[in-house]
C-alpha cells in the first residue's frame, strides 16, 4: 500500500510499504477514504524527529470502511463505515471504565513512563502505524472505532477522530461558566473549533488570538472577537482585560504548544537539539528538553485571577520553567493532557446532523490525494496557502 513516511526533520514522503494485517482476534483493517494532517503531526515533522525512526508511517486522524474483521470483532462487519480515534485505548481498563482513555492501562507505553499509545505518533507513544495510508490495522475493533452512518460527506464525521473530542475536552476542562469571557491563544485546527464549542455552549464571548491573517478572518466569521498578536505583543493580556471589564478572561483555553512564536532562545535550543544523534538527541529531550513557552504565558497573563487554564496545545520539554509565583497569586486553576477520545464521542455525535451547529462540513481548508500530502506538511508548516485543515484523501 501507499503511505505517508518519515524520514528526517522536514522529510517526509510517500512510500510502498506492506500491507497491515489481522494480528489479534480483536483486529479490524480499514480501508481508509480521508485522514487528516494535525497541528500535532508538524511536531513529529519540526521537533520531535529524535522518537521516530526512518519509515515510520504517520497520521492519526483517520476514518474509511472496514475491510475485514478478526474472528472475534462482533460490533463491526465488512462495509461498515467507522472514525478511529487517534486514542489506542481497551475500552475496558480501570482507565477507559473512568473516560480516561488517552491514559488506557492496556496500551501504555511504560518503557517510557507515558500513557496510552497513540497512532502514528513516535516511540514515545507505542510507534503504532498511522493512518495517513490506504489501509490501517485497528486493535479492539468491538471497542474503539466509531461506527457512523453512510451517506453523509467523509467531513461530517472525520473530526470525531482527533478535532472535535480535543477541542470539546479543551473547552470542558476550562469549564467556563455561564456567559464567560473566553480566550482561545491559537486558532488552528483545534483552537477554532475550541472557540466554535465555546460559543456553542453558552459563552457571552469569545477572545480568539493568532497571528494568520485568514485563521482571524475565518474565526470572525463564526462570531470570534479576533486579537492579532503580532499588532498586540506584549499588550495582549491589557487588551483582553479592557474587553474583560478589567479582569481578565474567565478561561483560557492555550491551543499553540511547544513551538510558540515569540521565544527565539528556546527555538535555537530545539533546532540544536535537532542536530544531534538521535540517541543523544532523545535523551537530552527526555531529561533536559525545553519548550517555547511564550503561549502559556500569555494565558497566565490573560486568564483572570480564580480563573481556568486548560491546556490543550502539545508540549514535550521535560524542564519547562513555569511562572509558578504568578501562577499561584493568581488563584489559576490549570487542566492538561491528551483528549480521551472516546468519552466525548457521545456528547458530540447528536451536533453532527443537516443542521450542522460546529460547521464541520466546510471545516477542511484543503482536500488533497495522499500523494500530495509531503507537499501538504510544507505548505501547512509554512502557513502558506490559507492551509488550516487538511483532508488527505488516499
Amino acid at each position: 500500500m501507499r503511505a505517508l513516511t518519515w524520514h528526517g526533520k522536514r522529510d517526509v514522503r510517500i512510500d510502498t510499504v506492506p500491507d497491515p494485517k489481522i494480528i489479534e482476534p480483536t483486529d479490524v483493517l480499514v480501508k481508509i477514504t480521508s485522514t487528516g494532517i494535525c497541528g500535532s503531526d508538524l511536531h513529529l515533522y519540526e521537533v520531535l524527529g529524535p522518537y521516530l525512526e526512518p519509515g515510520d508511517i504517520l497520521g492519526h486522524e483517520p476514518m474509511g470502511l472496514v475491510e475485514e474483521v478478526g474472528p472475534e470483532v462482533t460490533a463491526l462487519a465488512p462495509g461498515d463505515r467507522v472514525v478511529v480515534p487517534f486514542n489506542v485505548s481497551c475500552g475496558s481498563c480501570w482507565m477507559c471504565d473512568r473516560g480516561l482513555h488517552s491514559q488506557c492501562e492496556t496500551t501504555q507505553v511504560r518503557e517510557h513512563g507515558m500513557g496510552a499509545s497513540l497512532f502514528g505518533y513516535t516511540k514515545l507513544y507505542g510507534q503504532v502505524p498511522g493512518g495517513q495510508a490506504e489501509f490501517l490495522r485497528v486493535p479492539f475493533g468491538n471497542t474503539l472505532p466509531v461506527k457512523v452512518p453512510h451517506g453523509p460527506p467523509d467531513e461530517r464525521f472525520v473530526y470525531l477522530s482527533d478535532v472535535l473530542p480535543t477541542a470539546w475536552q479543551a473547552v470542558a476542562y476550562a469549564d467556563p461558566p455561564p456567559d464567560a469571557h473566553v480566550v482561545v491563544l491559537g486558532l488552528g485546527p483545534i483552537g477554532d473549533m475550541a472557540a466554535r464549542i465555546a460559543l456553542h455552549r453558552g459563552a457571552r464571548q469569545v477572545i480568539g488570538v493568532d497571528l494568520v491573517p485568514e485563521r482571524l478572518a475565518r474565526a470572525r466569521e463564526r462570531g470570534v472577537h479576533t486579537l492579532d498578536v503580532d499588532e498586540l505583543g506584549a499588550d495582549l493580556g491589557d487588551e483582553v482585560r479592557r474587553l474583560t471589564d478589567g479582569r481578565g478572561a474567565d478561561a483560557v483555553i492555550e491551543a499553540v504548544g511547544m513551538e510558540a512564536h515569540g521565544a527565539p532562545v528556546a527555538k535555537a535550543a530545539q533546532q540544536m537539539v535537532g542536530l544531534l544523534p538521535d540517541r543523544l538527541a532523545e535523551k537530552l529531550m527526555s531529561r533536559a528538553g525545553v519548550d517555547r513557552m511564550a503561549a502559556f504565558h500569555a494565558a497566565v497573563d490573560a486568564v483572570r485571577r480564580g480563573g481556568t487554564i486548560s491546556v490543550v496545545g502539545v508540549y514535550g520539554g521535560a524542564m519547562d520553567p513555569l511562572p509558578l509565583l504568578t501562577m499561584f497569586d493568581k488563584q489559576v486553576q490549570l487542566r492538561m493532557g491528551q483528549a480521551n477520545v472516546r468519552r466525548w464521542v457521545d456528547d458530540i455525535l447528536p451536533l453532527l446532523d443537516d443542521e450542522d451547529r460546529l460547521g464541520v462540513e466546510g471545516f477542511a481548508t484543503h482536500k488533497l490525494p495522499l500523494e500530495d500530502g509531503p507537499q501538504a506538511y510544507k505548505t501547512f508548516q509554512a502557513k502558506e496557502d490559507g492551509m488550516i485543515k487538511t483532508l488527505l484523501q488516499p
